[in-house]
């Protein structure tokens, strides 16, 4: 598999290519819209073909570059049903399948940062977007965020996972590429070590984080696929 992990620094997120190698059919994972450019010309000189371009999650805190790179594509759009993203191509659901080539990824429901959050997996890889994070997780003081949705996504469908497999966050804070689910079931501070429901509720209730900049724009933009005049 073609793959390439890139990130945006100004909001610290990451944006994923996956390409199968011989029909150089790809996809691409949490685009940004200022980073549009960067990725088309990567796609371009990689000779890949975009054949669907994902959101893990109506994102409050960027702009998602999933309308623009469809315009300039003719690639197909998808998001979770749970955004409620109109202007998308496709409305995906617990275990729907995107095929790439070759390849398939699998979507995942996994609420709790949002209702909309879903998780991506293919070939001992899951792309986890904001629900699980290197040593975090996503927060859960607002857009629908809910700390027992949080762990039910976490303890009963990423650890449930051979202990392997690569996880691929939405957000780099601390320094790391990826991690395993091995790495997050035993150091993960807020919900490894087998901490129970009630811990993981009471840390994630403590939290003081300060509000999204971009949120007032990031989510009306992202409802319209990114693309705002």
């Amino acid at each position: 598999m073609i793959f390439y992990q890139l990130i945006e620094p100004e909001t610290s997120t990451y944006t994923y290519i996956l390409a199968d190698e011989e029909s150089k059919e790809a996809l691409l994972i949490d685009t940004v819209l200022e980073t549009v450019e960067r990725d088309l010309l990567l796609i371009e000189q990689m000779g890949l073909k975009v054949k669907y371009i994902i959101d893990t999650h109506l994102h409050a805190d960027h702009i998602t570059g999933s309308g623009e790179i469809r315009k300039r594509t003719g690639c197909l759009s998808a998001i979770s049903a749970q955004a409620h993203v109109l202007c998308a191509d496709i409305a995906l659901k617990d275990n729907d399948e995107l095929y790439f080539g070759k390849y398939t990824l699998k979507a995942l429901s996994t609420p709790g940062h949002t209702n909309s959050c879903m998780s991506f997996y293919t070939k001992g890889m899951i792309f986890t977007g904001d629900i699980l994070l290197f040593r975090g997780t996503g927060r859960t003081d607002f857009q629908q965020g809910d700390p027992t949705k949080m762990f039910n996504s976490i303890t009963q469908k990423i650890f449930t996972l051979p202990d392997e497999t690569i996880i691929y966050p939405g957000h780099d804070y601390k320094g790391f590429t990826y991690s395993t689910v091995s790495w997050e079931k035993k150091f993960n501070p807020r919900i490894g070590a087998n901490k129970s429901l009630n811990e993981f509720i009471q840390i994630m209730n403590a939290l003081k984080l300060a509000h999204p900049k971009k949120i007032d724009v990031a989510v009306p933009a992202n409802i319209q696929c990114g693309l705002i005049n």
